[in-house]
């Protein structure tokens, strides 16, 4: 569809492809050539290290962490397009006063002598100046365009070289200032750390400590207290011990002493001795008692005797050996006090040397660690000191500018390409436009998509040669109307023309509409006016009389008929006095050159053709000249102009309208349908009027052949041969 209507308006799209590729040639050739000036920069991640690997810089240029960051090159990428690169070079090069450059004139073209302030000369500089990354590299590409190609390299050459001067002015500045903070620094700590190692001589003569003394007393102070804990640990020890041994003893009964501790036993020979004595004369009394010696035997008081004294010395023993571990239960716990103090004396000297320690320590400490932070200093200063002098830089120029020979702008071929397909297109819209802006019915697909109705034919648009055919002398009218071929009668006077095939066409489309209940009364109405309704009326009444049946046509376009004067009739009689008088006119008045064909014109017009359609005796003269002809076609007025049409289509069995193509809005011929199906009317489908069959909208219709090869039935190439003839079209007719 698109490729249709870009053949049918291919002058509008070729003109403005040719229009759209001449205008960007012109453009292209007129402008001013542009060079672009390249360098290449590399960001070195690892610069030299004359002084090792484990000494680093005091101003970082790269390396480590940071480096790693994107935002390092991007930071690097506004210092080369700042404004401090830039005034520099303008000062270096004197921009600001060359005014082929402010200009940007090519060489050999002298400038208006025009001078700014170097700050302006520097954005000029800046907005010709571009950085571009090289993806997953460490480089960077600098461009610089200019009219003239030697300027261009000069200008580049000179930025790239003042960036790289600049970044290390930028290191060695920073440098120098860190090693300025460095020395001042050193200076505070030196004087730091004389007076911390005096604080702590002093603290040694205050406090008695020799250089060695404070460990050497504390070991001494530790072992001593160690000593005393085990000898205090051992005194107690036997304190518990007598301890216990009295309260065993303490357990003896008098009455039997018999039950004495095993361990003093084991210790004490004579208490041992004098239990065993106790225990042989009680078994001696015990064994007189046996033999039957009362108490008041001599040998059993001998006996009692002897047990009381053996008891009483084992007793006297036991008091004895109470009495021995009651002093030296006092000596010990005498020991247990003397030693305690003892302890007590050295874990105060122990506390008071770990208050001497611990001041000790923080001032030995102090003096420690500003000893090393003084080492560091001095260190790193000298380190500043040596990388100050070597001048490292971490930015290098791998592909220095050149003078480029080829400008990269404007680019010709590119721009040519661009501006052909820019025209293409823009002339395939323009073509597209112009279909979308025209409104019009062109074609049957559009009467079919946009009203929705049959498509039943099309009539050629009638030209001077058809109207004025070789070999065709003109019929006089009646009323005295002569000359060419009409329009209206031409499938008549030119029954061989594409007209009257296409006349015979819609015929036939409109008899095979209904077959088993043909249209007998047909109302042609159009939208809209001066779209030839009257003509389409009368070549589809013509072909149907030239179909050998009995046809009149009836104007009932009460506002501005003229089938009166097409077939050369009056106006005093016709539709509006049948009306009045309640009778047709004779056959004789309607009778036209056409056979078969009658007319009955509209007579004198009323006032009122609206009441008049709507009045019984108007459905009366239908109901007449239904009975009396085979088919009665209707010419009305417009159907959205008036609604004269509107009320004969519910009056007629079809309606048929007509569009003129080219001319007939769509939204008119829509509107005029919607008037049709409102009232109740039936539509039986649209002729497409006026076609001019040479448009390439129509080469594809069968049609064609109409116009170019006149009518194909013709027999053994006999003109005179009449479509009547043509075998099938009488019995298609009936």
């Amino acid at each position: 569809m698109a490729w249709r209507t870009v053949r049918k308006h291919w002058v509008i799209a070729l003109a403005t492809a040719v229009g759209v590729f001449l205008l960007v040639a012109f453009y292209t050739l007129g402008q001013k050539k542009i060079y672009q000036a390249t360098a290449t920069i590399q960001f070195d991640p690892n610069p030299p290290r004359p002084l090792g690997r484990g000494v680093d810089a005091v101003v970082e240029m790269g390396t480590g962490s940071y480096w790693n960051n994107r935002e390092y090159y991007e930071t690097q990428y506004k210092i080369i397009q700042s404004m401090r690169v830039a005034l520099a070079v303008v000062r270096d090069l004197s921009l600001h006063n060359d005014s082929a450059f402010l200009e940007n004139l090519p060489p050999g073209r002298p400038g208006s002598g025009k001078t700014v302030t170097p700050e302006e000369a520097a954005e000029v500089l800046r907005e010709r100046l571009a950085v571009d990354p090289v993806k997953e590299s460490r480089l960077a590409i600098v461009r610089f365009t200019d009219a003239d190609a030697q300027r261009a390299q000069r200008v580049l050459s000179v930025v790239v070289n003042t960036y790289v001067e600049q970044n290390l002015e930028d290191v060695l500045a920073s440098t120098d200032s860190a090693v300025e903070w460095l020395r001042t620094q050193l200076d505070k700590l030196k004087g730091d750390l004389e007076a911390s190692e005096m604080a702590l001589h002093e603290y040694k003569i205050d406090k008695h400590i020799l250089s060695v003394a404070i460990d050497d007393q504390s070991n001494m102070l530790r072992e001593e207290m160690k000593q005393l804990n085990e000898a205090l640990t051992l005194v107690r020890t036997r304190r518990e011990e007598f301890r216990a041994r009295r309260d065993e003893l303490a357990k003896v009964k008098a009455s039997d002493p018999v039950d004495l501790p095993s361990s003093e036993l084991l210790q004490s020979v004579t208490l041992q001795t004098l239990r065993e004595r106790y225990e042989e004369t009680v078994r001696e009394q015990k064994a007189l008692l046996g033999e039957g010696k009362g108490p008041r035997h001599p040998d059993m008081r001998a006996a009692e005797e002897r047990v009381g004294a053996t008891k009483a010395a084992l007793l006297s023993e036991v008091k004895n050996i109470q009495g021995a571990l009651d002093r030296d239960l006092a000596v010990v716990s005498r020991q247990e006090g003397a030693l305690a103090g003892l302890f007590g004396r050295a874990q105060k000297q122990a506390f008071d040397l770990n208050l001497l320690e611990i001041e000790y320590n923080r001032l030995r400490r102090s003096k420690d660690n500003t000893e090393k932070l003084y080492a560091l200093v001095l260190e790193r200063t000298k380190e500043a000191d040596l990388t100050r002098m070597m001048r490292v830089n971490n930015i290098r120029v791998p592909d220095p500018p050149l003078v480029q020979r080829k400008p990269i702008r404007p680019r010709v071929p590119m721009n040519l390409a661009a501006g052909l397909l820019a025209g293409v297109g823009l002339g395939v819209a323009a073509a597209l436009g112009r279909a979308m802006l025209d409104r019009t019915l062109k074609t049957p697909d559009d009467v079919e998509q946009e009203l929705g109705l049959p498509f039943l034919g099309l009539l050629p648009e009638i030209s001077p040669e058809e109207k004025h055919a070789k070999g065709k002398r003109p019929r006089p009218r009646r009323g005295g109307r002569g000359g060419g071929t009409s329009r209206e009668l031409i499938v008549h006077e030119q029954p061989f023309s594409g007209a009257a095939e296409a006349a015979r066409a819609v015929r036939t489309n409109l008899l095979f509409m209904a077959p088993d209940n043909p249209y007998r009364i047909l109302l042609i109405t159009s939208a809209g006016p001066s779209e030839g309704k009257t003509t389409v009326a009368c070549c589809i009444a013509t072909a149907m009389a030239q179909a050998e049946q009995r046809v009149i046509m009836v104007d009932c376009d009460l506002r501005r008929p003229r089938l009166h004067r097409v077939f050369g009739k009056g106006t005093d009689v016709g539709v509006t006095t049948a009306l009045l008088d309640g009778e047709l006119p004779s056959d004789e008045v309607m009778r036209t050159e056409v056979p078969n064909l009658w007319v009955l014109p509209a007579g004198p017009l009323p006032p009122n053709p609206a009441e008049l359609f709507h009045s019984a005796r108007f459905r009366m003269l239908l109901d007449q000249l239904s009975a009396r002809f085979d088919r009665v076609i209707i010419d009305s007025p417009p159907v959205v102009a008036v609604t004269d049409a509107a009320i004969l289509s519910t009056l007629s069995e079809g309606t048929v309208l007509v569009a003129r193509a080219f001319k007939t809005q769509r939204e008119l011929a829509r509107h005029g349908v919607k008037s049709l199906l409102d009232v109740g009317g039936t539509a039986a489908g649209v002729v497409l009027n006026a076609v001019d069959l040479d448009r390439q909208e129509y080469r594809y219709y069968h049609y064609y052949s109409y116009k170019k090869e006149g009518y194909y039935g013709q027999v053994d190439g006999d003109p005179e041969a009449r479509p009547d003839d043509r075998p099938g079209d009488s019995a298609a007719a009936s």
